[in-house]
């Protein structure tokens, strides 16, 4: 019973001492959201229809329906727990038309 016993605990010594050197498991690089870059920016401009400013920036992540001028493109980049990046474009329209946005690109830096 005694041999047993001081196996069983060797046992459990020897797994908790290896378990801190196990090397932890790759976690995966995750874009979501709409990929928006400053080239799609710079193409935006002022007076410029739903329809265009889809051909420039593709469908929105948000098109709320009581907000209907309003569109958001969002985009999270991470990896695990880390974040890297956040960024959120918004887009106002007025009879149709771009009348502005708000937001900016991050670098990445």
């Amino acid at each position: 019973m005694k041999i047993k016993l001081s196996i069983i605990g060797l046992l459990i010594l020897t797994l908790s001492a290896t378990g801190c050197s196990i090397p932890k498991m790759y976690k995966v690089v995750v874009s979501q959201g709409n990929l928006v870059d400053q080239e799609m920016i710079d193409k935006l401009e002022i007076g410029m229809t739903e329809s265009q400013v889809k051909f420039v920036m593709g469908t929105p992540l948000i098109s709320d329906t009581f907000f209907p001028n309003r569109w958001d493109y969002f985009t999270t980049v991470t990896q695990g727990e880390n974040v890297y990046t956040e960024q959120k474009i918004v887009l106002f329209f007025e009879e149709n038309k771009l009348v502005k946005w708000e937001g900016e690109i991050d670098s990445g830096n």
